[in-house]
């Protein structure tokens, strides 16, 4: 019985810590949904190999793997543990976490591969909600 309750106990210990994603580091700060909606909501985030992820004001998604490349459209939310979900038109959907290493936007995918944003502008106003 004792042991019973000293696993239940340990369990439960470990059940109220969150999580840790993948190559989110001790160093990083997780955004809250207001910091990812504010710094994301109506622009366009660029990554280092060209790639763009469009945050629309309201609520949209569209990513591109390079300019003139058709985009993979869908929606966005932010989460209060740093991910951004999003649900693609074709049925697809995926969670990542955006963290602050330093001055540096990191983008973190599920298997913790990390993509530093190059840039983040505002979405040209052809493109506006």
């Amino acid at each position: 019985m004792r042991f019973l309750l000293m696993t239940m106990a340990f369990g439960a210990l470990f059940a109220a810590v969150p999580a840790v994603a993948q190559g989110v580091r001790d160093n990083d700060r997780r955004l809250n949904a207001a910091e990812i909606t504010d710094m994301l909501s109506g622009r366009i985030v660029e990554f280092h190999d060209g790639s763009k992820s469009r945050y629309g004001a309201d609520g949209s998604y569209a990513y591109t793997y390079a300019d003139g490349e058709p985009p993979f459209v869908g929606a966005y939310t932010a989460g209060d543990d740093g991910r951004v979900c999003v649900s693609f038109e074709n049925g697809a959907a995926r969670c990542d976490h955006y963290v602050m290493d330093g001055t540096r936007l990191i983008l973190v995918i599920a298997d913790g591969t990390r993509f530093p944003v190059r840039s983040l502008t505002e979405t040209p106003s052809e493109f506006a909600e």
